[in-house]
């Protein structure tokens, strides 16, 4: 937001805030001699206030985005950000007030911290201050400590990002380049960028290492998507013979004010010096942060940095999660509350409201204070650091690394996955793994057979020369119908063959060196295809592998290299680019050899079955191919003799030319070429999966969780992997929202989805823009009931807006997973962001709560991490409200039977020993607590649909734990009373052991799995507690634990208390078990 600022000089400005007095003469009668001095402060405030507010503004307002001039070679005047990645939520000075805010918010804490601070005041203190200020303190130290070290290792994650080195251009000095820190770049900086290294900001390209101006870059972990992008150099420094040169030239670059759309840039480039040019800048001339470049060198000018570049700017910055079952103990804490001022009414009720009832009312309060357990932070947040290491040491998912220890309890009550495609699903390698030529199929297992006919084709004599075409519909023979397919693939296409040295001097400057320069048989150089699509890279890659290779192109020709080592060439007559609209590519050749012409067209097949000659096998293996994921391309072919290219050249140029309807003529003459094409093959490319993504698929999907594909991928390529991958099971229908522009198309198309039961849907960004605008509720309504949903074309910033539209719609968990840095701002949006490790950065990875190698993991750390995080957290807080009910209610009873006295029942240590060494222990222990094995929650992933329902801990089991302290508390005290004979301090030592043993027994009546450890925590806390029979004299009668009479009055008050709770377990087991009990 821009704050509108008065522009004022500083004399102006206090004349402006004084309103003008000066204005109303020099007279002034009485009354307004006496009012000066107030108008005067009241001025003097506004001035001040004013004052306060632009400093506020300037400082920690939003900061004002700018265009910018930039001058090439020469420092830029402006302040514009540093160039640092910044994922850590503090800083040294926001660090503590935030940290104490975030556990202040919570009921639990504020309360006790008033709770605490009472004790200051004599009259209301009813213990010693350490029995309260003790837990809190070590509460907030536990928790400041925690964010504390999770923060820092975000620093010091963002510090290796931010401290690699990039190479920096200097101005005429002896060293032509210096090494420079990706952090300390700034606006106006000139950098060279290599092969496969990240782009660390903002940047104009202006010179690459081939002569053309041409470098392809990879947009992945920008976009998402997977096809190469061509990005061009400004022409005017690409024809500079040196890098230096750039130093030496009057140029300047204008460009517009950072912004978000990562598909579009409005700047200028202007030469002042003798060679005075101006020329238009655009999206082609740029290369954006996170872009790696695919192949090549790079130079340029950096225009952006930091918060202004278009990757940071469709990010959100990373937001504090709390977890639900936070929230859930929350609402619990509060209900507590309610109880503890409600028996501190009753008490006060039944002493009646006599002298200063406010101030014992207030005792009463405090003495019921342990009702809510301050302890209960404490194991929840210990708890959380143990689920934490144990994700990050657990073997069987190595490489897991947890980022936020506050939220692993989330993994449990996970309903929505949300995922990337590329890099996250897929691997992002193309292979093609079928060949149709309609009467016989090739797979992998029998491209040796290609191979060796195509060799035989090349090597007989009529194909010296000739392509070996045959025109008409005569039938041709297997091996012809072979060679030409292949010789289709290597063909039609946009790929550029690159050599690139693999052993050689490192180079500063960007040397121009175009593919005719190069030469093909030299044992240190290496070949590279680069291309706007992975599809056809791999399609060149495969006519290479059986044989005939693509070995040089430029604009105008071609090179093919025979299996025989023979050399064939091509002259490019025209290229018709992929569209999105056209779904086809096509290209017209020559062949030097021969002298023929041919028109090769590729492309769905969908629009290439009315092109092509009538087959009765194309749709029927299409749909084949299409249900096994694969990819396909139809490919076709047409001769055309020299007077019918001639006539298509020039109806091609003269619709080229027109000034009206440029688009449409151009496309009506092209579709008269596209007419009875003989079709040659299908092609079938694999976009190879991650390890076990299918298995981890259908093992969440049977879990009951949802799995939504957000892709910035085309829609045939995410449909292609929904399939595939089988995110979209083969029983399930595929319904795809055509495109929605109008209010009426999106109410049209959602009637028609609703009428399609158990269907997925796939649908673009586009339309969901449009649907959210209009119908956000019925969409959200009908594509969460959805088994799965395929998000395609979606930008960063849609990603984080689905997921906060599943949260607040459904109210449920989400969980998203990504591996690129437009995934951040889902990762970041979800309940549990996992960041996946990707090829292309770190980012995604550095963002997430949680860290995985790979896909396949997740089921794991949902299924068995999640579901033990979750049942160990809710037992475990549980138990600590047991543990400070029991003794509350024995406190109610013991005020009410002494004359309701707000009297202390224990004093002093054995508060502070209850809840720290007589319990801690063995409560905790509940950590290593599991109702069922790895194996079996792996095995049987419908255990994890109960967990999303929170049963674990709700308000039915709550109010039974309630029940349980209620007649526990009341059975010790009530016993304790009865069998006390003369001194007060039998009652405590009496009531306090079968406390202590009553706890102890009941952690082991409700554990499931023993571990060794829990059993020595039980000794050790009965340990501990005989150990202190005998030594606090102040607080026992050493004399009177020693008798028999102590011994069975504790062993039956304790027998009482805990038998019938044993019973009832044993009942419930035997009659109605749980389902996890059924399978171990």
């Amino acid at each position: 937001m821009d704050y509108p600022l008065q522009d004022f000089e500083l004399d102006e400005e206090t004349d402006f805030l004084l309103g003008g007095a000066s204005q109303h003469g020099g007279t002034m009668d009485g009354d307004t001699a006496k009012n000066r001095t107030p108008r005067k402060r009241r001025k003097l405030v506004t001035f001040l206030c004013s004052c306060w507010c632009s400093v506020w503004r300037r400082c920690c307002g939003p900061r004002e985005l700018r265009p910018r001039t930039i001058h090439l070679g020469k420092p830029t005047i402006g302040q514009f950000p540093a160039n640092a990645i910044r994922n850590r939520k503090y800083n040294i000075i926001t660090f503590l007030p935030l940290v104490l805010f975030q556990q202040f918010k919570f009921f639990l804490n504020l309360y006790f911290l008033i709770m605490a601070t009472s004790q200051f005041i004599p009259d209301i203190r009813i213990g010693y201050l350490y029995t309260y200020w003790g837990p809190l303190c070590f509460v907030l130290f536990v928790t400041i400590s925690r964010e504390a070290v999770d923060d820092f290792r975000r620093h010091r994650r963002d510090q290796e990002v931010n401290n690699q080195k990039y190479r920096r251009l200097l101005p005429h000095g002896d060293k032509p380049t210096e090494l420079v820190a990706a952090s300390k770049l700034k606006v106006g900086d000139l950098i060279l960028v290599d092969k496969d290294e990240r782009v660390p900001a903002d940047l104009v390209l202006l010179r690459t290492s081939e002569r053309s101006g041409a470098v392809f870059i990879r947009t992945d972990q920008l976009d998402g998507e997977t096809d190469w992008k061509l990005r061009l150099a400004v022409p005017a420094t690409q024809k500079l013979t040196t890098d230096d040169q750039l130093f030496s030239i009057n140029a300047s670059i204008y460009a517009e004010k950072p912004q978000r759309d990562i598909h579009s840039f409005i700047g200028t480039f202007n030469r002042h010096d003798s060679n005075e040019t101006e020329e238009s800048l655009d999206v082609e001339n740029t290369l954006w942060t996170n872009c790696v470049i695919a192949s090549g060198q790079a130079l340029g000018v950096i225009i952006y940095t930091g918060p202004e570049t278009r990757s940071v700017m469709n990010n959100s910055t990373p937001r504090s999660k709390v977890g639900l079952l936070d929230m859930e103990l929350n609402t619990l804490t509060k209900v507590l509350f309610g109880a503890v001022i409600g028996l501190a009414f009753v008490m006060m009720a039944l002493k009646g409201f006599n002298g200063p009832w406010y101030r014992y009312m207030f005792r009463f309060v405090l003495l019921f204070s342990y009702i809510i357990p301050i302890s209960l932070r404490v194991n929840l947040d210990m708890g959380k650091a143990f689920y934490s290491w144990s994700i990050g040491r657990d073997p069987a998912m190595a490489g897991t690394q947890v980022r936020c220890t506050t939220i692993p309890e989330e993994l449990g009550r996970i309903s929505y996955l949300l995922s990337d495609k590329t890099g996250t699903l897929t691997q992002n390698t193309m292979m093609l793994k079928r060949l149709h030529l309609g009467t016989v199929s090739y797979a992998q297992d029998t491209f040796n057979d290609v191979t060796s006919v195509l060799s035989a084709a090349y090597k007989s004599p009529e194909n010296a020369g000739a392509s070996g075409t045959s025109v008409g519909k005569v039938r041709r023979s297997e091996n012809s119908r072979i060679k030409d397919a292949v010789q289709a693939l290597a063909l039609c296409h946009n790929v550029t063959p690159v050599y690139e040295k693999i052993e050689g001097s490192e180079t500063s400057s960007v040397t121009s060196e175009t593919e005719a320069d190069q030469h093909m048989q030299t044992s240190n150089e290496g070949v590279t295809y680069q291309a706007s699509s992975p599809d056809e890279v791999a399609l060149v890659q495969w006519t290479q592998q059986v044989g005939l290779a693509l070995s040089r192109r430029d604009l105008t020709s071609m090179q093919l290299r025979a299996p025989d080592g023979r050399l064939y060439n091509y002259s490019i007559l025209q290229v018709f680019p992929f569209t999105s609209e056209t779904k086809r590519m096509g290209i017209i050749v020559k062949d030097l050899q021969s002298g023929e012409i041919c028109f090769y067209l590729k492309g769905a097949d969908v629009v290439m079955a009315g092109i092509v000659q009538y087959t009765d096998w194309l749709e029927e293996e299409c749909g084949n191919m299409a249900r096994d994921g694969l990819r396909t391309l139809v490919v076709a072919r047409k001769s055309l003799t020299e007077e019918q290219y001639f006539d298509f050249e020039n109806r091609y140029n003269a619709a080229r030319m027109s000034v009206t309807d440029r688009v449409a003529r151009v496309a009506q003459v092209v579709e008269s070429l596209e007419r009875e094409m003989e079709l040659l093959c299908v092609t079938g490319v694999e976009d190879k999966l991650q390890d076990n993504v299918r298995p981890t698929l259908e093992l969440l999907r049977n879990a009951g969780i949802k799995i939504w594909m957000l892709t910035g991928d085309k829609l045939e390529t995410a449909t292609c992997i929904a399939k595939s991958s089988r995110l979209i099971s083969r029983s399930q229908g595929l319904y795809v929202l055509k495109k929605i522009v109008t209010r009426t198309d999106a109410h049209l198309e959602l009637n028609a989805f609703r009428r399609r039961h158990g269907c997925a849907l796939v649908v673009s960004g586009e339309s969901l823009e449009v649907c959210l605008a209009y119908y956000q509720q019925e969409f959200l309504e009908l594509a969460t009931a959805a088994p799965a949903v395929v998000c395609c074309r979606c930008s960063p910033t849609q990603k984080a807006q689905v997921v906060q539209l599943i949260q607040k719609h459904t109210g449920k968990r989400t969980a998203a997973v990504g591996d690129g840095g437009n995934d951040v701002s889902m990762i970041q949006q979800a309940d549990a962001g996992i960041g996946i490790e990707g090829r292309e950065g770190k980012q995604a990875s550095l963002a997430g709560d949680f860290s995985i190698p790979q896909f396949s993991h997740l089921a794991r750390l949902l299924l068995v991490h999640g579901r033990r995080s979750y049942k160990r957290s809710a037992s475990l807080s549980q138990f600590v409200v047991h543990r400070g009910l029991i003794i509350s209610t024995m406190q109610a009873v013991f005020s009410s039977v002494f004359y309701l006295s707000s009297v202390a029942l224990y004093q002093g240590f054995l508060m502070v020993g209850y809840a720290t060494l007589y319990t801690m222990f063995p409560v905790f222990s509940l950590v290593l607590d599991q109702d069922v094995s790895a194996d079996i929650a792996l095995t049987y992933p419908e255990l994890y649909k109960e967990l999303a329902k929170g049963r674990s801990l709700s308000y039915k089991t709550f109010f039974m734990w309630v029940l349980i302290s209620i007649y526990q508390g009341g059975v010790i005290m009530y016993g304790a009373l009865l069998l006390f004979e003369d001194e007060f301090i039998h009652i405590v030592a009496i009531s306090f052991s079968s406390l202590v043993l009553t706890e102890l027994i009941m952690v082991a009546l409700n554990i499931r799995t023993w571990h060794y450890i829990m059993v020595l925590a039980e000794l050790l806390s009965l340990g501990l507690y005989i150990l202190s029979l005998v030594v606090l004299h102040d607080y026992f009668d050493s004399e009177f634990i020693k008798t028999t009479d102590f011994l069975w009055k504790v062993l039956v008050i304790t027998l009482i208390s805990c038998l019938p709770l044993y019973i009832l377990k044993f009942l419930r087991k035997k009659f109605s078990p749980p389902s996890y009990s059924k399978l171990t």
